[in-house]
C-alpha cells in the first residue's frame, strides 16, 4: 500500500531523527572538527612524522571526510533538496571549526 503525502505537510520523520540530526550539526561535529584541527596542526608542526602517528592524522581525516558527508551533507541535502544549502552546512558545522582549530593550534606554537 502506498501511502500519498500532501507536500505541504511536514515531514514524516520522527521527532528524535530532528534532533539527533541538530545535535549533531549544532554541537557535536563542530566540537569534532575542532578538535581534529588542534589535532592535525599539532602533527605538523610538531617535525614528528613517525608511522603511527601519520596513520592516525590519515584516519582522522578520513573519518571527518565521511562524518561531513554522510551526517552533514547528505542529511542538509535530504531536508533543503538544494546542494547550496548543504553545502553551506558543511562549511559552517564542519570547515570553520577546523580551520579554528588548526589557527589555535598555531597561535599556541607561536607562544
Amino acid at each position: 500500500m502506498t501511502l500519498l503525502l500532501d507536500p505541504q505537510q511536514r515531514s514524516t520523520r520522527p521527532v528524535w531523527h530532528v534532533y539527533f540530526s541538530h545535535t549533531l550539526r549544532y554541537v557535536l561535529a563542530p566540537l569534532l572538527f575542532l578538535y581534529a584541527g588542534l589535532s592535525t596542526a599539532d602533527f605538523i608542526v610538531s617535525g614528528h612524522y613517525t608511522w603511527p602517528r601519520t596513520s592516525r592524522v590519515f584516519v582522522l581525516t578520513l573519518t571527518l571526510l565521511i562524518l561531513a558527508y554522510e551526517f552533514i551533507y547528505k542529511d542538509r541535502t535530504i531536508q533543503s533538496n538544494t546542494p547550496d544549502r548543504a553545502f553551506n552546512a558543511v562549511v559552517y558545522s564542519c570547515m570553520i571549526p577546523y580551520a579554528l582549530g588548526v589557527l589555535l593550534t598555531l597561535g599556541l606554537a607561536k607562544l
